[in-house]
C-alpha cells in the first residue's frame, strides 16, 4: 500500500517468523536483516519517516518473559525515536495500541481518557508512548497509532486475534469457540484500514497529526466477544458457538471512541466491516485448506513459534538469532 501510493520503502525485521508466511506470500522490497534492539543512526540516515511497528505482538508473547518485552517493545522504541531525531527524520509513527487502556470498563474512551493496561505488553505501549511524547520539538513529530485489534488475511496471518480466531475454530472444527465468557468489548479493525490510517497520517500536514495519539477503528466497530461470535456464526456455514469450560470474564475490557482520527484525517476512509472481514477470512481458510494443526500449532501462532525456535536452538534466551537467519 506504500508503494502503490508513491513511496519508496525499506523494511527493517529480525524475520522471526520468515517460516509463517500464509497465503501469496510477500511483496518484495529492499530489507535490513536486523533486530530492532540493534539499529544503530547509520541504519536511518536518509529517511523522512520511520513506521515502527516492530514488537513481541500480543499478551501470551509478552507475558513470556515481560523483562524482553520491556526491552524489546518499550526501550528499543525509545532508543529508535531518539536516533531517529538525531539524524533527521522527521516523522515518527509508532504502532501503538488501544491495549493502553486495558481495564477500561463499560465508558467510551478517547485518546485523553485514562491509561489502564494490565499486561506486559499494554504496559510497554504506555510507556513507549509517554516517553516518546518528550522527544517531540519543532523537527522531530511523533504520532501514536492506537490499534483497535486487528483481523483480516494478510500474508503473515495471526491466529490470535479474535476475529480471525474465531472464524478458524469455525472453519476447521465447526465451533465457533470462546475462551472467555463472551462479555468483554472490543474495537476491531481491518488490517488494511490500519494501513489507510498509517498512509494518511504520514500524508497529513505536520500540524495536525505532530505529537497526537489517535485511536485506529471506527465506532460502530466497537463490539462485544459474543457478537463477533454471532457474526462468524452467521458467516461459516454448520457451526456453533461453543464456551470453554473454564470460560470467565476477561479483564481486558474496552470500547474506544474513535471520533478524532475520522475529524482530523478526512483521508482515513476505512473499508471494511466486521462482517466483511469474516467472509475474507472464511474465503481464506477454504483457499488453503486450513486445518486445526495449521492455525494452533507452531507455523501461525506467535508464542508457539518463538518456543519453537527456541528450543531447536536457532533462537537464544534474548530472542536473537544464534546463527545468520535461515532463508
Amino acid at each position: 500500500m506504500l508503494m502503490a501510493a508513491a513511496h519508496e520503502v525499506v523494511g527493517l525485521d529480525s524475520d522471526l517468523f520468515v517460516h509463517s508466511t500464509f497465503g501469496d506470500g510477500i511483496p518484495q522490497i529492499p530489507e535490513i536483516k536486523k533486530d530492532i534492539r540493534d539499529v544503530v543512526a547509520a541504519d536511518l540516515e536518509g529517511f523522512e519517516a520511520v513506521i515502527h511497528l516492530a514488537g513481541l505482538s500480543n499478551d501470551p508473547l509478552g507475558d513470556l518473559n515481560s523483562i524482553l518485552t520491556d526491552e524489546i517493545n518499550h526501550l528499543a522504541s525509545v532508543h529508535l525515536a531518539q536516533l531517529c531525531k538525531q539524524v533527521g527524520v522527521s516523522r515518527y509513527l509508532f504502532s501503538s495500541s488501544c491495549s493502553n487502556y486495558g481495564a477500561g470498563g463499560q465508558d467510551w474512551l478517547t485518546e485523553e481518557s485514562a491509561f489502564n493496561p494490565v499486561t506486559p505488553y499494554g504496559k510497554s505501549k504506555m510507556q513507549s508512548e509517554l516517553a516518546i511524547a518528550t522527544l517531540a520539538d519543532d523537527h522531530f513529530s511523533p504520532t501514536f497509532l492506537r490499534n483497535a485489534t486487528a483481523y483480516g488475511a494478510s500474508p503473515r496471518i495471526r491466529f490470535d486475534l479474535v476475529l480471525n480466531n474465531l472464524v478458524a475454530w469455525a472453519y476447521t472444527t465447526g465451533k465457533v469457540y470462546l475462551k472467555s465468557d463472551g462479555t468483554p468489548w472490543r474495537p476491531i479493525v481491518h488490517i488494511e484500514d490500519i494501513s489507510r490510517a498509517f498512509l494518511a497520517v504520514l500524508q497529513a500536514p505536520r500540524d495536525r497529526i505532530h505529537n497526537q495519539a489517535f485511536n485506529v477503528g471506527r465506532n460502530e466497530d466497537n463490539y462485544r466477544i459474543r457478537d463477533i461470535a454471532e457474526i462468524v456464526a452467521a458467516t461459516v456455514p454448520d457451526c456453533r458457538i461453543e464456551y470453554a469450560p473454564d470460560a470467565k470474564p476477561d479483564p481486558r475490557c474496552y470500547r474506544v471512541d474513535c471520533t478524532k482520527i475520522t475529524q482530523t484525517l478526512p483521508d482515513f476512509q476505512p473499508q471494511w466491516n466486521a462482517q466483511k472481514g469474516a467472509a475474507e477470512l472464511y474465503t481464506a481458510y477454504q483457499k488453503v485448506g486450513l486445518t486445526l494443526e495449521d492455525f494452533e500449532g507452531t507455523r501461525y501462532k506467535r508464542i508457539a513459534q518463538i518456543q519453537h525456535l527456541m528450543e531447536q536452538g536457532s533462537l537464544d534466551s534474548s530472542y536473537r538469532w544464534r546463527s545468520p537467519r535461515q532463508p
